[in-house]
Order: C-alpha cells, then sequence, then structure tokens
C-alpha cells in the first residue's frame, strides 16, 4: 500500500526515513501481538516474524511491488513508462528504499523484543 511520500527526502535520507516508518510500525505491531500472543502461548520467534512481515505488508509493498513491477513488467512504449515512473517517488533510489524498509521492520520488532524483556544477552551466547 501507498503512503504519501512527497515529503520524503531522496536518496538514502529518504530510505532512512522509510526505515524508521517501517521500524515504529514494527514496534507497535510487535507490542499488540505480545498481548494477542501471550494468551496464546506463541513464542518470541513467532511474534518478531509476524510483526516483521505486517510491518513490510503496511510500509512497504507498495515499494516492493513498484521495484518488481519495473523490473518484470511488460512495459510495451516509452509514454506509458514515463506515465508509470511519474506516479513513483524517486524512482532511481526505490532499491535503497526497499532495503531500508526490510532493515527498519526488522530492527523495529527486535526492538519491540528487547523493550519487552527479550534476553538478547542469552541468545548471542547462543544458549537455549
Amino acid at each position: 500500500m501507498h503512503y504519501d511520500q512527497s515529503w520524503m527526502g531522496y536518496g538514502m535520507v529518504g530510505g532512512l526515513e522509510a526505515g524508521a516508518i517501517s521500524a515504529v510500525a514494527a514496534i507497535v505491531l510487535y507490542l499488540i501481538l505480545h498481548v494477542i500472543g501471550r494468551n496464546q502461548g506463541w513464542s518470541p520467534l513467532r511474534k518478531i516474524t509476524i510483526a516483521f512481515l505486517l510491518a513490510m505488508l503496511l510500509t512497504g509493498s507498495g515499494d516492493m511491488w513498484d521495484l518488481f513491477y519495473f523490473n518484470y513488467g511488460q512495459l510495451q512504449s516509452v509514454q506509458l513508462l514515463k506515465a508509470k515512473l511519474a506516479q513513483v517517488h524517486d524512482p532511481d533510489n526505490i532499491g535503497t528504499r526497499v532495503f531500508c524498509e526490510l532493515i527498519g521492520a526488522m530492527v523495529g520488532a527486535g526492538i519491540g523484543w528487547i523493550m519487552l524483556g527479550g534476553d538478547w544477552r542469552r541468545v548471542l551466547r547462543g544458549e537455549d
């Protein structure tokens, strides 16, 4: 789903802004899923995964679709290509924006887990 990106910067600045939006969405979604998953007996990994996927669906799906469409879609004319590119904010750096959204959603879900008492030191040591 596309959200209004007209206020966002171009290049890496726009990518970092999109990543920050994805991170905040993932944190909020993890907090919501923690409440739901506590009653269902969900593991932290399941909550992180669902928060990541929902954050990407809400914040990154429009950019991912544009990236896929411009790479694999059959654009038969230059006029159609120009019309499609005119609808996209910063088409030159759409890959950077998608990458930053992926990283932001992943980091946001992890931050949500840490905020609610995730034992990250034990995970880094490799203990079960």
